[in-house]
Order: C-alpha cells, then structure tokens, then sequence
C-alpha cells in the first residue's frame, strides 16, 4: 500500500524543516510554511510503525474545509492547498499551549474520571457523571505543547499565566476564540447529524502579532464525534457511544497491551488492519464533510507533493 511517511524536499528559498508526530512542515524565507500531511498515525504520543493509505489527505482537506467554514469568526494562517496533502500558509510563532475543549465526559476526561479525579486542568467536575454524559457547560483543559518525543501534559489556566506560557491578555483571547471555534464546530456537525464531543486547538502569532488559528482543525486526529441519533437512548443503556474519532485506534492499542508506556511494544499492524483504518478514516471524512471522498493518486505521492508545490511557489 503506497503512503507517505517522510518527506525530504528541498524547496527554493528553504530555511529549516521541523517534523512533528504527523506533519512535516518546511519554512520557506521565514514568511511562508509549506505544511505536509503525512500518512503517519499517531496515538498516545508515539507514532506507529507503518501508515495509513489517504490519512494525510482525509486530515488536510478537513482541516482546510474548516478553516474556511470559521475564518469569519476567527482569523487563521492558511493561504492555499496547491496538493491534497499540502497546505501553505503564513509563519507563525506558535503558542506552547494546546487549547482543548470538551463538552462531554470522554476519552482522557473519563479515564481521569473513573480514577477518582474530580479535578481537571483546575476545571472542577460535578460527581455522578457517566462516561460520555454531556457536561454542564463546555470545559477548556488545555495541555502543554510537547517538543518531539514528550508527552502533552494537562495544565490549567492559572499554571499558564503563572509560569508565562502566555500573556493573560493573550490568553483571554484564546479561550474566546476556543468557545466560538468550538461553537461553530458544534453547530457544523449536529447539520451533519453528529456531535462534536471534544477537540483541540492550536493557535500562533503572525509577524504583526495577529493570533490566528494554525494547524489542523475538527479533524478525527483532533476531534471525537458522535452519531447524534440514538446518543441519548445509548446514555440510558450505558452501551458505548458510536464514534468518529481516532479513539477506535486507541482502544485497539490498549486492547492490545500499549498505551504509549516504557516498555510496551506496539502491536503488529497487519496489512487487513491497516486497510481497516483507511476505509474507517474515509468514513470520518465522509461523515464530517458531508460529500463523497475523491482518493488522489498515490502512484508516486512525493512526485504529485514536489511538483505542485514547485508550482505554487513558482507563481509567488
């Protein structure tokens, strides 16, 4: 199965290349990034051994699509999409802080949850939730930006501002522009007859010391759906929720004895396992966007990236 894993391009005018756990991003004249989403599948923080068929192009072109559903609301780096793996915007200082939210009771929450943790990232749960049971009111639990490697780690508003992650004026304007993205995401999806449980959120700022929104956005890699029908009627029963999210990959692991620990070895990926994955990230893409998914041809998928980047470039 042909995917793209790494990427060693050598760009006119190109400065540096930093490789994150999916994308590989190329600083071009320190104004532009020419940023590449690989097929690469991440959990728990450690990317795993083989890729995964359309990934990077499912997770680009959701991203872009959402960028251009918010930009009225918030403002973002994106420039153009000269490939489906490809999106170039403007260089940014990045913020070293995730900016997650969660408007239900799941994944790490619950994990959290269920070891007897009331407190989260300084957010104080009500007792008596289930896993998967809509919060009283949307939650921001941020997390710390790791360097290759490390593990995000949950911090809380009070520990950013008191150790200068961020400025409070800063990050006043980051917790607002997290509410209305998460507001419109919400929205976008119960049109799509889904939930957008919780996401993440990245943010930069621009030579003029603009904050705009960068990276990816409402993906499955950032976010966890439900299928709204039946939702509540699933509660009631306390049966599993049905998900679009990346959370199946991850309970695939920890079924299979690795949740990212030292020591644990990654199960195999066989190559019915694999497929399984694609057809399931082409569902997530199909479901979140409401259109059909057009594969791209991945007969030489670095060939396809070069040259039309090359192109884009060329024309600036």
């Amino acid at each position: 199965m042909n995917t793209i894993t790494n990427t060693n391009f050598n760009f006119p005018n190109q400065i540096s290349v930093y490789r994150g756990k999916v994308r590989e991003v190329y600083n071009i004249n320190s104004e532009l990034l020419v940023m590449i989403a690989t097929d690469r599948l991440s959990a728990f923080d450690v990317v795993l051994p083989k890729g995964i068929p359309y990934k990077g192009q499912i997770l680009n072109q959701i991203a872009t699509s959402f960028m251009n559903l918010t930009k009225d609301i918030v403002p973002n780096w994106l420039i153009a999409t000269p490939d489906p793996n490809v999106a170039i915007g403007y260089l940014c200082e990045p913020f070293k802080v995730e900016m997650v939210i969660r408007g239900y009771l799941s994944g790490h929450a619950a994990r959290e949850y269920a070891a007897g943790k009331r407190m989260l990232c300084g957010v104080m749960l009500p007792e008596g939730l289930k896993e998967n049971d809509r919060l009283p009111n949307p939650i921001i639990t941020p997390t710390t930006k790791a360097d290759n490697g490390a593990h995000d780690e949950d911090i809380s508003r009070e520990a950013i501002l008191a150790k200068g992650i961020v400025s409070e004026v800063d990050y006043v304007v980051l917790e607002n522009y997290t509410r209305a993205l998460y507001q419109r995401g919400s929205e976008i999806a119960a049109g799509r007859g889904l939930i957008l449980v919780d996401t993440k959120y990245e943010f930069g700022k621009t030579k003029n010391g603009e904050i705009v929104l960068i990276d990816e956005i409402h993906t499955p890699d950032s976010s966890r759906y439900f299928y709204s029908e039946g939702y509540q009627e699933r509660q009631e029963r306390g049966e599993e929720q049905r998900q679009l999210s990346k959370e199946f990959v991850r309970r695939w692991l920890i079924e299979n004895g690795f949740q990212g620990q030292d020591g644990q070895a990654i199960p195999e990926m066989t190559d019915a396992y694999i497929e399984s994955v694609s057809e399931r990230y082409i569902e997530l893409y199909e479901n979140i966007l409401g259109e059909k998914f057009i594969k791209a041809d991945i007969s030489n998928i670095n060939s396809r990236i070069e040259k039309n980047v090359l192109e884009y470039l060329s024309k600036q």
